[in-house]
């Protein structure tokens, strides 16, 4: 197919796009599913009001499609006015910019909302054309990027290919870690416990123990999830975030079209005292992956917060046969659960050559000392040593 074959567009809103092409792309044939790609949860977060102006995030989807019309690529882009919620850190690329005069914002985020997760950012199903329609989608967004005077554009938790790629095409690259739980074929809690060292699995013992008390927890997916639930749940998440954030992002809709576009995609883990639900955590499923999100209490109890977000989470994992857990962003106390660290990467461009130059060195320094910290915190699992 010849390039001039492709046409691309840009729609302010997903609503706008047939949620079955969207997904055909999102989540083809042949490759793990990623429920946060889906027309479903992408577009929910839209019409909830949890992405809009209002919270500084405007949608500008890049759309590739043929010469009959049918849609091959797709790639999830914002406008933001701030870098809140992105968990890649450049707030202080934006003080050095706007301190030499520049304007660092709006900008580009190519990225799932509010999502730390790695995955695929330019939706194209494979085949012959495959890289091509990626080549044009970036274009589009860095032609947007430019006709708009725009500072940035950031692609956002990327896979480690993709990162290969796109800094081949002269966007910067950028690593940090998270920690991962994995899956060695255990079939119950006590085949993982078997793999730490004496220490620590007396100690995790011991903080399960202590949580448990007097608490039963129960998982919840599918059709068992009802509003009541999303109520309760609501609370602990207004709670949360309103301590570490300010104002959450997410509304009390955008849980209500979660449950009702993807209910099975969802598991919510209720922490239950006297029959009353008093901690919960939220989690997605994709095809290999359980995928820890939201968690909250309206009470203080010891190591409440492992057992519902970590070792809930590892249970259910093993329960159906998941190969990994991912809990979210930072959070070096998840190493001591048996969470292990792994890289993550973005990509950056930027238009004015001098923060260019300025972010790419910072960018080489900062490679070097997350090398570091991996080797360090690598050093520090609580799996027993082998001989």
């Amino acid at each position: 197919m010849d390039d001039t074959a492709f046409r691309i567009d840009f729609v302010n809103a997903l609503a706008d796009v047939d949620a079955a092409e969207w997904n055909a792309l999102a989540n083809p044939p042949g490759l793990r599913r990623d429920p946060f790609l889906t027309w479903e949860f992408l577009e929910a977060l839209e019409s909830s009001g949890a992405v809009s102006s209002a919270t500084g995030c405007m949608p500008h989807h890049v759309l590739v499609r043929d010469a009959g019309g049918r849609l091959r690529g797709a790639m999830p882009l914002y406008a933001k006015s701030h870098s809140r919620g992105e968990f890649v850190f450049d707030h202080s690329w934006a003080e050095a910019f706007e301190r030499a005069g520049g304007a660092y914002y709006p900008k580009l985020l190519c990225a799932v909302p509010f999502t730390p997760v790695t995955g695929r950012r330019r939706l194209v199903a494979p085949g012959p054309d495959q890289a091509r329609i990626e080549a044009a989608l970036l274009d589009g967004a860095v032609q947007l990027g430019r006709q708009n005077h725009l500072s940035s554009l950031h692609i956002n938790f990327v896979e480690e290919e993709e990162s290969d790629v796109l800094t081949r095409t002269g966007l910067l690259c950028r690593t940090d870690q998270q920690f991962h739980w994995f899956n060695n074929g255990y079939q119950i809690f006590d085949d993982f416990l078997a793999e730490l060292s004496s220490a620590k699995r007396k100690n995790l013992r011991k903080e399960r123990a202590r949580a448990q008390e007097g608490l039963d927890f129960v998982h919840l997916t599918g059709d068992d999830i009802t509003e009541d639930h999303l109520d309760r749940f609501f609370d602990f998440y207004m709670d949360t975030g309103g301590r570490k954030w300010g104002t959450p992002y997410l509304t009390r809709e955008t849980f209500s079209l979660l449950r009702e576009r993807m209910a099975d995609d969802l598991l919510f883990v209720f922490a239950m005292e006297d029959g009353e639900a008093i901690a919960g955590a939220m989690n997605l499923i994709g095809s290999d992956t359980l995928y820890g999100r939201y968690w909250g209490a309206l009470v203080d109890r010891p190591m409440l917060h492992f057992e519902t977000c970590y070792y809930q989470a590892i249970d259910f994992a093993i329960e159906k046969g998941l190969r990994v857990v991912e809990a979210g962003a930072q959070g070096g106390h998840k190493l001591a659960r048996g969470y292990v660290p792994v890289r993550t990467y973005s990509a950056h461009w930027i238009t004015h050559p001098g923060l260019r130059d300025a972010v790419a060195d910072y960018l080489e320094r900062e490679r070097v000392a997350v090398e570091h910290d991996l080797d360090y915190l690598n050093e520090r699992t609580p799996f027993r040593k082998s001989e």
